[in-house]
């Protein structure tokens, strides 16, 4: 008889809306392909997820699944990078950008239980950023400062709980025409790399971001050329001025124009520093971690599993 395998599940309470409901699904699921009766491990506003991510992997789990959202995700990644046990994906939250940006089921536990159990694991990158020196963070899909720090620290948990990613547009408003930073980006380690237009930008900035993904909330592909698998990290430097600028700006990213231009400047590499003149917010895959003045970021390339379909 093979041995049977086992399903620890880290969930954060406050984003899942009907948890008995997912415990049937996937404890039914479980039975039917074989596997054991799936841990549950609770997420607490001190313990995020790395933890019990350990502690599953201590307690012999072959995968690890995130019941959260990108937050979550993020916390329990940080615990499987290069343990070889694969990041199972559930989705919960508004954003579940990392299985948009794989293409794996996001419309409900059901469907993507499936791909869970049966699937292969795919190897992607790992992005780790440090801030103003402190110690490095994971990050799977992108970091950055500017607009997408501000929007990210002024989007309200209630209303994002009621209206879903719609509310990140509205803060977004909000912050549409705020003062620019002065910002010099360096990318290292694009020697080789296709696309690579320049290794420095020095410009007056409205946003700057680095990502391992390139889709966010609705499917817009701020960066169509990033792959989460291809051992570089892509960056888009976005210096809009007024609502014109803006205009410029989204109408390039809504066509996909690889290149830039005047107002949005793409890099690329395996390592980046990022220098703005005064404090600015930052974000990591989504969460508002205060004004930074220094971002160094750099990839570790395919160093986690994640189970895909």
């Amino acid at each position: 008889m093979a041995p049977t395998r086992r399903l620890a599940v880290v969930y954060n309470p406050t984003k899942v809306e009907d948890l008995e409901a997912d415990r049937r699904v996937v404890a039914e699921a479980c039975r039917r392909h074989g596997w054991e009766e799936p841990s549950w491990i609770e997420t607490t506003a001190e313990q995020t997820g790395e933890k019990q991510g350990r502690d599953a992997v201590e307690a012999g789990a072959d995968v690890v699944a995130s019941l959260g959202g990108d937050g979550t995700v993020r916390a329990v990644a940080s615990a499987l990078v290069g343990t070889g046990v694969p990041l199972g994906l559930l989705p919960a939250g508004t954003g579940n950008l990392l299985a948009r940006n794989l293409d794996l089921p996001v419309d409900s536990t059901a469907t993507a239980i499936e791909p869970l159990l049966t699937g292969s694991d795919r190897p992607i990158d790992v992005g780790f950023v440090s801030a103003d020196g402190k110690p490095e963070e994971v990050f799977l899909i992108m970091t950055g400062l500017g607009f997408d720090g501000e929007i990210m620290a002024g989007t309200s948990e209630r209303v994002k709980g009621v209206i879903g990613w719609p509310a990140y547009v509205m803060s977004g408003l909000r912050q549409l025409l705020n003062r620019g930073f002065s910002a010099r980006v360096e990318a290292s380690g694009s020697d080789g790399v296709a696309g690579s237009p320049s290794d420095q930008v020095r410009r007056h900035a409205r946003t700057v971001i680095v990502g391992n993904c390139g889709t966010l909330q609705g499917g817009l592909e701020l960066m169509p050329d990033a792959t989460v698998d291809d051992g570089v990290l892509d960056a888009v430097v976005i210096a809009p001025r007024g609502a014109v600028g803006w205009a410029s700006v989204i109408a390039d990213i809504a066509t996909r124009h690889r290149v830039g231009h005047q107002r949005l400047a793409r890099l690329r590499g395996r390592e980046f520093t990022i220098g703005t003149g005064r404090p600015i917010e930052a974000e990591i895959d989504g969460d508002p971690i205060g004004p930074h003045q220094r971002l160094d970021i750099r990839v570790d390339p395919q160093s986690l599993l994640v189970r895909h379909g």
